[in-house]
């Protein structure tokens, strides 16, 4: 007789016990009474599980952070590279996360490898490695199109490493440096066209009052007498130069400009009558 009590007591404890759960703030529990589904999730809090009547799958609600495996990629300019990635997902409809599919999470997986090789495939390798973020745009809206039927939200993905060949980091190396050389060459004659113009302008500038060219002289030869190197000048005078310069043709005056040959030649109109 008390063992009968005694029995009886521990297998109200034990069901007790099974029935009883405390489901976390971020958790969900799927019911399944005699195989058929309830409409409505439990939790968060204590929820009571008529067992072995009922049965109860616990889901997470929060972000899952799935990392993509390096994946072998061919490119649509014939460039072999691996790529791997980073899918973050939350379950926001329970009942379909277990109903809809088997396992949610490896679902999930495997479609972000496929849809990563099927569009990062039909890209050029510059497109890859320029336009990162539309190309992360693009694998989002197809992966969370695929996962909306299982109650799935992907909220992000990011292509996080392209690995490239050997010969292709060299090429790519060698086009950069030929790059920053292309671009040099035209700062150097753009400096020199700059310089070119100053100069001309200058020149003009002195040439009008020669007392300037000689001030300048004297500053060059000052500047270098600063610099204590062992070049040794003798200043001499720009007068000593004014021999072998050109000497400027003066211009007619307006007058002469103005009257016609036979009067620059002293002859009258009267006289060539005559």
């Amino acid at each position: 007789m008390l063992g009968g009590i005694a029995f009886a007591v521990m297998a109200a404890a034990i069901l007790v016990v099974r029935w009883i759960n405390v489901l976390a703030e971020y958790e969900r529990g799927v019911v399944f009474r005699l195989g058929r589904l309830l409409p409505e999730p439990k939790g968060p809090g204590l929820v009571l599980v008529a067992w072995p009547f009922d049965r109860m799958v616990k889901v997470s609600l929060r972000t899952v952070v799935l990392d993509v495996p390096a994946q072998d990629i061919i490119t649509r300019d014939n460039v072999s590279v691996k790529v791997n990635a980073v899918v973050y997902f939350r379950v926001v409809a329970p009942i379909k996360a277990i109903v809809e599919v088997e396992n949610f999470l490896y679902a999930t997986s495997q479609l972000a490898q496929t849809t990563l090789r099927s569009v990062l495939g039909q890209t050029e390798l510059d497109e890859l490695l320029s336009e990162r973020d539309k190309l992360n745009e693009q694998l989002q809206t197809i992966i969370d199109k695929q996962t909306d039927p299982w109650g799935v939200k992907v909220s992000l993905v990011e292509v996080k490493h392209v690995d490239l060949p050997q010969e292709m980091q060299r090429a790519m190396a060698k086009q950069a440096e030929a790059e920053r050389e292309k671009r040099a060459k035209v700062i150097h004659a753009s400096g020199e066209l700059q310089a070119s113009s100053a100069l001309s302008e200058a020149a003009t500038a002195m040439s009008a009052n020669p007392t300037t060219l000689q001030l300048r002289y004297l500053q060059t030869l000052a500047d270098i007498a600063t610099e204590r190197n062992s070049t040794i000048l003798f200043p001499l005078p720009l007068e000593l130069f004014r021999a072998f310069m050109p000497t400027p043709t003066p211009a007619p005056a307006p007058s002469e400009q103005a009257a016609p040959p036979a009067a620059r030649m002293g002859v009258s109109d009267t006289d060539s009558s005559e």
